[in-house]
């Protein structure tokens, strides 16, 4: 195989009102809105691109598990125990539906939030090591 896939580029996710859900990923995760129109919204958060798109009442961007368990498709990440802990207390703030920070047996805690048309989302509290390095390069450029 000569290609390789090179990073997520887009993220789609079914919202019921979009200009209300974009309103809230601005408001609350710090999004930046790039386009809107009636049918779909396009932000940048997390350093890719996602497309909120007008969807039927109760669609979701969450699957059930084998156990039955309603679970998220997507993990945001902060650098360290201690910036998870101060997001999920400014989420509380903000009156996010977000659950107990957890120990999951890995590296890193997580905890599980929601947006208002119920799509859950992971915020585990280690970087990547790519994305570390990235930072730091840019980091040393701009410092130059």
């Amino acid at each position: 195989m000569s290609q390789t896939l090179l990073r997520v580029g887009t993220t789609y996710l079914p919202v019921t009102n979009v200009q209300r859900s974009a309103t809230w990923y601005t408001e609350n995760l710090g999004a930046m809105l790039n386009y809107m129109d009636e049918d779909k919204a396009i932000l940048d958060l997390a350093d890719q691109s996602f497309f909120l798109v007008a969807a039927s009442e109760g669609q979701t961007s969450n699957f059930i598990d084998e156990k039955g368990d309603e679970r998220f498709s997507l993990t945001f990440e902060v650098d360290g125990v201690q910036a998870l802990e101060k997001l999920h207390q400014e989420f509380k703030e903000r009156h996010i539906l977000v659950g107990e920070i957890e120990d999951r047996g890995h590296a890193g805690k997580n905890f599980v939030f929601s947006d208002p048309d119920g799509n859950q989302f992971d915020v585990w509290s280690e970087l990547s090591p790519k994305f570390k390095k990235r930072g730091s390069e840019n980091a040393s450029i701009t410092s130059d």
